[in-house]
């Protein structure tokens, strides 16, 4: 079985049990007010600084490197959004969750000393925005009333993939080609498993934040 085959049928149930979350559901249900989407989109933040800081170190890197397309960075759209959301000083008033705080840590640990293990930050983060983060764009601009595309919601516009199916191809090709053995890419496997467990933990604290605001 091809590894981008493998890692999908392996992190299944990890990404469902994500997806029916009771934050996300009752965000996607548009049952939680727009106060909700940006602190969840301030936890966001957290982990995409910890993602997309340490592209230049790792761009040389023949495990990591291939992954670190520049169509895909979302950290300045994501601060886009969030100035909308929260005015100029949208900075001042972030906060990480526990959670959140985990998350981006184990995220700048792998980064540094381990890049298979980044790549398995990397292909849930960013495969999970080109795909399930659509629905959760429609959502916000149908419930909140952002602009189609616009201000809000920009961390989900990838204005620079004109084929989002073709791109998926491309990167499901670089997952094929990983230059690591088989016991390396089970430990990849369990890392992408890791990563949905974290991004459930920030679900379960924002719900306990947020219990049907709107």
């Amino acid at each position: 079985m091809e590894f981008s085959a493998l890692i999908r049928n392996a992190s299944r149930e990890a990404h469902s049990d994500v997806g029916s979350s009771s934050f996300m559901s009752d965000l996607l249900g548009g049952r939680l007010g727009v106060a909700a989407y940006r602190r969840y989109s301030e936890q966001l933040w957290f982990v995409y600084r910890a993602l997309e800081s340490p592209a230049g170190a790792l761009a040389a890197d023949p495990v990591a490197g291939p992954f670190l397309r520049p169509e895909l960075a979302r950290l300045a759209e994501l601060e886009r959004d969030l100035a909308h959301l929260g005015g100029p000083a949208w900075r001042g008033d972030l906060t990480a969750l526990p959670a959140t705080a985990a998350y981006a840590a184990r995220v700048a640990e792998c980064a540094r000393d381990w890049p298979a293990g980044y790549v398995a930050h990397h292909y849930t983060r960013y495969m999970g925005d080109l795909s399930g983060g659509q629905i959760v764009r429609d959502t916000a601009e149908k419930t909140w009333g952002f602009d189609r595309k616009g201000d809000g919601v920009r961390f989900y516009v990838f204005e620079s993939i004109a084929n989002p199916a073709t791109f998926k191809r491309e990167y499901r090709a670089l997952l094929d080609a990983l230059p690591v053995d088989d016991l390396e890419k089970q430990r990849v496997v369990e890392e992408c498993k890791r990563a949905y467990a974290l991004n459930a933990g920030i679900f379960r604290e924002l719900a306990e934040k947020f219990r049907l605001s709107a």
